[in-house]
């Protein structure tokens, strides 16, 4: 019943935003648009979706410090996308470290900070990206306060992972002094808390960072040809400028609580975000679900290959991770 709940008001704001869709959109012009789409460029973008993927999985095996194989990050990447694509509550991010650590020997609580620091990271693009748009789209203010909150509150999460990396003792200590009057948590939380801290460890070797924010920015890059490839098959007129809105957009629009994998909330950001600059919300509302494909086909094959490698299922996964944040609660 407390899941349910949690589910409600992302389930609302989803249903609510697919209901505008389908009052304002024409939909046989939004397949007409479908139709007469220029294909050589969706098949460029669909080369890049799983070039995208191959990337992303180097980001995250630089978080890891090379400790696991390239093929099994690869492959848990995949699944993790897959796994938010249908499962609530963003499970694929606990599902990728969950399935990395049952292949590569490390452990969970050592492999869920990469995560967070890259999801950290993911927002301090996405703020970057949609502030340079920002000087393309017209009455903007809104949105240009919204990405520096944005951008401040991402670089103090950074700076706080920072000094807990740097003073990983200190607050180990700090957690066992003030942890000893529950035994539980005091045994359990603390050998979480050591691979958690131990994890963060990638922010105090500066190499290593370097080497993870290259990766990060090919990875973005990748994405925003990839996604001006998908606007240029449906808007030959449109502009490169375009897609970094676009793009900024999504990336906030998939933040936003919705039905598993960002349904309604996503359609609605990159349509919105097009019609700024066409005012044709059906052909936008095209653009948009072929950009929702272009994540479906990454995951689905590489994810779906991996699953089926490990003998696993989406319902099994699911089963195990809602037994483990049992546990952890």
């Amino acid at each position: 019943m407390k899941d349910i709940k949690r589910l409600i008001p992302g389930a609302l704001i989803s249903i609510a935003l697919i209901a505008a869709i389908f009052y304002f959109v024409d939909f046989q012009t939004m397949w007409n648009a479908i139709r007469n789409a220029d294909y050589r460029l969706l098949a460029g973008s669909i080369v890049l979706s799983f070039t995208w993927m191959v990337v992303r999985a180097k980001v995250w095996q630089t978080l890891l410090r090379d400790k696991p194989k390239y093929l099994d990050v690869l492959y848990s990447t995949g699944e993790g996308y897959l796994l938010n694509n249908f499962l609530p509550f963003r499970l694929g991010e606990l599902g990728r470290a969950f399935l990395l650590s049952r292949k590569s020997g490390m452990a969970f609580s050592e492999i869920l900070p990469t995560i967070i620091i890259e999801r950290v990271t993911d927002l301090a693009f996405s703020a970057a990206i949609l502030l340079a748009a920002l000087p393309y789209v017209a009455d903007s203010q809104g949105s240009a306060k919204i990405g520096y909150i944005v951008g401040v509150v991402v670089i103090f999460g950074l700076a706080m992972m920072y000094v807990l990396a740097r003073n990983n003792k200190w607050a180990l200590d700090t957690f066992h002094k003030l942890s000893v009057r529950w035994p539980v948590l005091h045994k359990f939380g603390g050998s979480f808390l050591e691979s958690f801290l131990d994890g963060l460890g990638v922010l105090t070797n500066g190499w290593l960072f370097i080497r993870f924010l290259f990766w990060m920015t090919v990875n973005w890059l990748v994405a925003l040809v990839a996604y001006y490839l998908i606007t240029l098959a449906f808007f030959p007129q449109a502009q490169p400028e375009w897609t970094l809105f676009v793009l900024g957009a999504a990336a906030f629009g998939g933040a936003i609580p919705a039905l598993p994998g960002g349904v309604g909330t996503f359609e609605g950001a990159v349509s919105a975000a097009l019609f700024v600059f066409t005012h044709d919300q059906s052909t936008a509302l095209a653009a948009a679900l072929t950009m929702r494909l272009y994540n479906y086909l990454n995951s689905g094959l590489i994810g779906g290959i991996g699953l089926m490698r490990e003998g696993q299922t989406l319902s099994g996964v699911y089963q195990q991770l809602m037994a483990l944040r049992k546990k952890e609660e």
